[in-house]
């Protein structure tokens, strides 16, 4: 088990981070007899998790969703896998839109280097 300050470090984020996501129930630490929070490999396990939710773009309310239902264990992961998928088909939709956006800069691309060989071939020495 490691203290507050040992698992910011470890994971790289601040104290007053893991405050907030305990805040915000995502993190649930286990306390000590002084009542200190003590974090596990589960609640690591569980941050690196959150973390990618945050990278794959899912809102903070939508993480507190599956935190919450996480929580209320097996009974929830028919709704847990409604928000994956709904994030899936953002991802899906954003990744189209890249896909679009890359293909235009192709095309402008290629306009530019038939332009360049049409200058070259009327001035080699360009």
């Amino acid at each position: 088990m490691l203290s507050i300050s040992q698992f910011a470090k470890q994971v790289a984020l601040s104290p007053d981070t893991l405050r907030y996501y305990e805040k915000l129930g995502l993190l649930q630490p286990q306390r000590n007899a002084q009542h200190q929070r003590q974090y596990s490999q589960q609640d690591q396990d569980w941050l690196a998790f959150i973390q990618r939710l945050k990278q794959i773009g899912m809102s903070m309310h939508d993480i507190q969703t599956y935190a919450q239902l996480r929580a209320q264990g097996d009974r929830t992961i028919t709704a847990r896998m409604a928000l994956l998928q709904a994030q899936s088909q953002q991802l899906l939709a954003k990744r189209i839109e890249l896909d679009q956006q890359l293909a235009f800069l192709n095309q402008k691309m290629a306009f530019y280097q038939d332009q360049l060989a049409t200058l070259a071939s009327i001035d080699p020495q360009r």
